[in-house]
């Protein structure tokens, strides 16, 4: 037997996979057993782990072949000549599609709060098995992150059958086996343990699994006549660095940007959460309306994390809330960073310099915030870069809703993997 057991064959399989690592590359395993193969892959990489959810649609009186699968997303994938073969009429097949569809549900729920969905748009999935069969499981997950937006769909198993990889060979953009063997009869004869893979096998796997910051400090920032205190936390394989300017009275210790750091860095970002002020400046007050020094201030920070040699080659953003967006707008303008995104912001405070803008910029407001509303939708008229709006609908300005931060994490996690990969 060629492999142990599924982290065997995932290790192997990592070896295989490393020339393939990057900032861009976005690991699924197909639960259960596919996860334990895909975790190991994931951490040889140093990517970021998800799960791809469907399920295979068996046979009414032979559940073990499969007559198609469904995934997330609605997607149905039908064998069309198991269906004819076996002459399961329309009403069969629609039990088995209801009955597999709300699993994909059940699971959805019970991984998607260890594991929230890393953004697939313009990377490179790379779907994870344990070994193809019929290939319809593994067929239906491609067409799943094919439709999330994956911009290359990498189909990866430790063994499979040698027709089944062939046949899927021309469905994605690459197949790669490590055993295909001519007399293949089931995946398990791959394995010397081939033991069922349980549900909190699969939720542990999800929450200790992935990439693991490499850099996870407290650090000082040289800003002339001031000494900045930060937080950087640096995934392995980062895909960019965004730099956190608050609002006025909070700064590296606000939960609100913290949590949405958390967020950014569980997709493969770094996040640098820094105090842009001295507690003196801050307990006079003047300065946290000060949008030019603050702008300096987030230029400083910006200077210092591209003289890091762990940050090299990475492009930064901006994340600003309240005045602080009105700070990253200004530093935008002179700093070369790739993207903004402001939370709740006073994009108007800006001034002139919103017209200087050319990094992507996406304003998020609270749909019930309606004066900070006006000014983002006056502001971005002034804008001459891409640009978009988005109203999370029922917040307020701090977006103490239930949910409703979790939507701005979510926004701001899309914008920045998008355009900070673009640049």
């Amino acid at each position: 037997m060629p492999f142990h057991d599924r982290r065997d064959a995932g290790r192997r399989l990592g070896r295989r996979l490393a020339p393939m690592a990057g900032p861009a590359v976005v690991v699924l395993g197909l639960p259960r057993g596919g996860v334990a193969v895909a975790a190991e892959v994931a951490t040889a990489l140093g990517a970021p782990l998800d799960v791809v959810l469907v399920r295979k649609l068996g046979l009414p009186r032979r559940p073990e072949l499969a007559m198609g699968a469904v995934g997330e997303d609605g997607v149905l994938v039908v064998n069309d000549d198991v269906v004819h073969a076996a002459r399961v009429d329309a009403e069969a097949f629609a039990e088995v599609e209801r009955r597999e569809r709300a699993e994909v549900a059940r699971r959805a729920r019970d991984y998607r709060d260890v594991r929230p969905r890393v953004p697939l748009a313009g990377r490179t999935a790379l779907v994870v098995d344990d070994g193809l069969a019929t290939g319809a499981t593994a067929r239906a997950a491609c067409a799943v992150v094919r439709a999330e937006g994956a911009g290359r769909v990498v189909l990866a198993v430790p063994v499979g059958s040698p027709a089944t990889v062939r046949q899927l060979a021309g469905e994605v953009d690459e197949v790669v086996c490590l055993e295909s063997p001519s007399g293949f009869a089931a995946v398990g004869q791959a394995y010397d343990d081939f033991r069922p893979t349980g549900e909190a096998e699969v939720v542990e796997l999800l929450r200790r699994s992935g990439p693991r910051p490499v850099r996870d400090e407290e650090v000082s920032v040289d800003a002339g006549p001031v000494r900045l205190a930060g937080r950087l936390t640096l995934p392995a394989a980062a895909s960019g660095l965004v730099v956190f300017a608050h609002g006025s009275g909070s700064g590296r210790h606000s939960p609100r940007n913290r949590r949405v750091a958390e967020v950014l860095a569980g997709a493969g970002l770094g996040t640098v959460l820094v105090d842009l002020l001295s507690p003196a400046e801050e307990a006079g007050r003047a300065a946290v309306f000060d949008i030019e020094l603050l702008a300096g201030r987030l230029a400083a920070v910006t200077r210092w994390l591209r003289a890091q040699p762990a940050c090299a080659g990475l492009e930064v953003g901006f994340f600003g809330a309240s005045t602080g967006a009105g700070a990253a707008l200004v530093a935008a303008a002179d700093a070369g960073v790739a993207a903004v995104v402001s939370r709740g912001g006073r994009p108007d405070l800006a001034g002139p310099a919103l017209a200087g803008v050319r990094a992507p910029t996406l304003l998020v407001v609270g749909g019930r915030d309606d004066a900070v509303l006006e000014l983002n939708r006056l502001a971005q008229a002034r804008l001459r870069c891409p640009n978009r709006l988005a109203v999370v609908p029922g917040a307020t300005h701090l977006f103490e809703e239930p949910g409703t931060l979790e939507q701005v994490a979510e926004l701001a996690r899309d914008w920045f993997l998008t355009h900070l990969r673009r640049a």
